[in-house]
């Protein structure tokens, strides 16, 4: 049981991806599909940025010492953080808000269209 509540970042993980994917699975709303999205994007994220940290490690910079000594100044990787996952993550950030927003703009056509946002109406009016 301790080892369970020791990866509680998993646990949340897991919790909002299925939030996520529950809403783009199981709702008619299509604002409430982008949400969903949204939130299994975010979940997603998360997993990353967990998997990427690292107790106890500093930050990736390396002070070269002036010494001739390559034994004092050898690198030892186990010291430091992986910066690529968070550097990554960055990324995934601003491309999950580029596509919240053309989602939310695509959602705003459908309305302005067919004076509904919800998936049945949408596929009468349609048909």
């Amino acid at each position: 049981m301790e080892y369970i509540l020791a990866k509680y970042n998993y646990w949340i993980y897991i919790l909002l991806m299925m939030i996520g994917l529950y809403a783009m699975i199981a709702k008619n709303n299509l604002v409430k599909k982008v949400i969903g999205m949204s939130i299994f994007q975010t979940a997603i994220i998360v997993f990353y940025v967990s998997i990427g940290a690292k107790r106890g490690a500093s930050i990736p910079i390396i002070a070269h010492g002036h010494g001739h000594d390559v034994i004092a100044t050898a690198v030892s990787a186990a010291e430091y953080a992986n910066p690529l996952p968070h550097v990554l993550m960055l990324t995934a950030i601003v491309v999950s808000v580029g596509t919240l927003g053309v989602a939310l703009a695509v959602c705003l056509a459908i309305y302005r269209r067919y004076n509904s946002l919800e998936e049945d109406e949408i596929l009468e009016q349609l048909r």
